[in-house]
């Protein structure tokens, strides 16, 4: 191995954006199936249980239009498409749902398909449908505040200049980042310069832990988040009836430069108060929410409340199916019962950085009490039931929320869901374990699949049976026992197909966009196998550096293969010479540790270098050869044991299997 794969051993370019970026893929639409009967069925029932009647919704996702969003397609410096605004031109408000389309969800992907900018009260301006998030621009006495500038530069770009288009060039005094997740900060290069933030014109402004829970939470698992993404976010399906429709908050994710200018204020305590640009601001915290790093606030001038993302018009997740860590719905529902305390009486608008706002004292307190509620029943309900010794499933199964909840438009689950939610719950407070010891210690997937489909008959058994529960419209059970067949003998196509059929009807009637793109996206890839496409690079420079060098470490130790290294030892110091950072990295007994602060006597290797030159080689700017012979970096001591050190780092594929072993 050369000097040149030394360092480039230690790219983090799995990096996940926190939403799936990956590019859109063909399918072959003559193999996707109509709704079937049984399918027709369940969609005419809910649209008989539910107030389709009420439209308040679609009153609200209209107020305050100023102007359209610009009609052409927002492209790369290389052609390639990161936002098109026709793209869900065929969901037509006022059309009923397709046969194929959940008439709920139907519902919902018609409001958050309503696009502009949007004038929210006196001062206060909304960008909606320019990405998966809204952006914000509040108006104050010198310029604009703008927050959580959506995903990508190039999206957010465009937002301001429809703002300035319509109300004139103001320049830019602050920004704020209500929370962690990439569609709040991504786009931020396209608001402001950090030249501007450097110099103090423009200020940033974020809660308490923002810029390491942004750059860490899809750092570790961040390659099979990525990849489980492209599932929930329906990147790989095509925009139509029988495909994609929308993602629950938004309708998809913008592919564009995701950038990062750290903060320069932080929020640390509920009750701060700050005046921006001439606006007095009130925050409450709410970390471990909706992300690791939130916060909520009122502007005492314009009587508006900010949610964040803990109050939107669904049942977000507190379990992401992309991967993620559980989040705490008994927290999240006492936040919005502190904001209830704090500023029920004097809101008079509430607004989310996804959807439409609410107006009105009265109807702002009714949203708030009632996602208030939703999460605290959630998690009450789930420990109810567990203690009462029923299991995962089973509560899962079972669970009903009161009709005062459940009927209730914002609580609907067209982003999270219950079933998964209240899941979540269980394992957050029992873990993975049921308590019966039969489930303890079962077959991994593939071999248990070999042993029940013999047990069934053999495959040709458990189809011919299967495809009578197809016909009888059990979707769920087909989906579950073909499961087997495929995972003991994957080439087999007609089971596969029969798998792809049933998964197909199930998204067909999910009222959760991730729910539908994931069942869609299964039945795609089992019927026509991964496509192994161009992958996103969300590992931007900005990311890299705001990565601390515990995390860059910590995720060093992720990618030792253990079985490689064996009995190896090795003893690493790394000096950075810019900022004054000096770390020691162990190999032994299988693991990578690291110490900072420590340089050891006895190091094997040692290399002087800046994190700025750590940074070029991570992002492939320079390769360690140039670094070396340019006199950037230096090392002393046995090379080889540099080498042999980053020879047991793994390098994780994306496109692995999801729906097939």
């Amino acid at each position: 191995m050369t000097r040149r794969h030394i360092l480039a051993g230690l790219s983090v370019l799995a990096l996940a954006a926190g939403g799936a970026l990956a590019p859109a893929g063909a399918q072959e639409q003559d193999a996707r199936k109509d709704a079937a009967d049984a399918t027709k069925q369940a969609n005419a029932a809910l649209l008989q249980a539910l107030p389709f009647d009420d439209t308040t919704d679609f009153e609200n996702a209209h107020k305050g239009f100023v102007a359209a969003l610009p009609a052409e397609v927002i492209q790369g410096d290389a052609g390639n498409v990161i936002w098109d605004p026709g793209k869900y031109g065929f969901i037509k408000e006022g059309d009923p749902a397709p046969d194929t389309v959940n008439p709920s969800l139907w519902r919902n992907s018609q409001l958050i398909n309503v696009s502009g900018l949007f004038e929210v009260t006196d001062g206060i301006y909304q960008v909606r449908n320019l990405d998966l998030s809204n952006m914000t621009i509040i108006e104050g006495t010198e310029g604009v505040t703008v927050v959580d500038p959506l995903i990508s530069a190039e999206t957010a770009k465009a937002g301001m200049d429809l703002y300035f288009a319509n109300r004139g060039e103001k320049p830019v005094k602050a920004v704020i980042y209500t929370h962690s997740h990439v569609d709040h900060y991504g786009g931020v290069r396209g608001v402001v310069s950090e030249e501007d933030v450097a110099s103090g014109a423009v200020k940033i402004y974020a809660p308490d832990g923002f810029l390491e829970a942004a750059v860490a939470e899809n750092v570790m698992a961040g390659n099979a988040m990525s990849r489980r993404a492209s599932y929930m976010y329906g990147n790989l399906l095509p925009p139509d009836p029988k495909g994609q429709i929308g993602a629950g908050l938004g309708t998809t994710t913008s592919a564009g430069t995701v950038t990062l200018i750290p903060p320069t204020d932080i929020i640390t305590e509920t009750g701060q108060k700050e005046v921006i640009d001439g606006l007095t601001y009130e925050f409450l915290m709410a970390p471990g929410s909706e992300a690791p790093s939130e916060m909520l606030w009122f502007i005492e001038e314009k009587k508006a409340m900010e949610a964040a993302e803990d109050a939107t018009h669904t049942l977000h997740n507190t379990y992401s199916l992309r991967g993620a860590k559980i989040r705490e719905p008994l927290p999240w529902s006492k936040y919005l019962n502190e904001a209830l305390t704090m500023w029920g009486d004097k809101a008079e608008v509430v607004f989310a950085q996804h959807h439409w706002p609410t107006w009105g004292n009265d109807n702002v307190r009714e949203l708030l009490e009632k996602q208030r509620d939703l999460y605290r029943f959630i998690n009450d309900e789930t420990l109810r039931k567990l203690n009462q010794g029923e299991t995962m499933r089973e509560i899962a199964e079972d669970f009903t929320l009161p009709d005062s909840l459940g009927h209730f438009w914002a609580n609907r689950g067209y982003y999270g869901s219950i079933y998964h939610d209240v899941a979540a719950t269980y394992v957050l407070y029992l873990g993975w374990f049921d308590g019966n010891p039969a489930t303890l210690h079962e077959l991994p997937p593939v071999e248990a699949s070999v042993k029940y489909v013999e047990f069934m008959g053999g495959a040709d058994k458990v189809l011919e049976q299967a495809r009578a529960s197809y016909d009888a419209g059990d979707f769920r059970w087909v989906a579950q026992v073909v499961h087997h067949v495929v995972f003991a003998d994957p080439d087999n196509q007609a089971a596969k197909d029969l798998e792809a059929d049933a998964l197909e009807q199930l998204g067909y009637q999910a009222e959760s966009g991730p729910w539908r793109n994931f069942y869609l996206s299964g039945a795609q890839e089992l019927r026509n196998g991964v496509a192994e496409l161009p992958t996103p690079n969300a590992a931007s420079p900005d990311t890299i550096r705001a990565m601390s060098l515990d995390l860059f470490f910590d995720y060093l130790g992720v990618r030792l293969n253990a079985e490689k290294a064996g009995e190896a030892t090795a003893r690493l110091n790394f000096d950075f010479s810019d900022t004054g950072e000096k770390v020691f990295v162990q190999l032994e007994n299988g693991v990578l540790n690291h110490t900072a602060g420590m340089q050891a006597d006895d190091a094997d290797v040692t290399l002087t270098l800046s994190r700025d030159t750590l940074n070029g080689i991570i992002l492939g700017e320079t390769t360690l050869d140039d670094a070396v012979g340019g006199g950037d970096v230096t090392l002393t001591g046995d090379q080889a044991k540099l080498t042999e050190v980053v020879s047991y780092l793994d390098t994780f594929p994306f496109w692995f299997n999801i729906v097939t072993p």
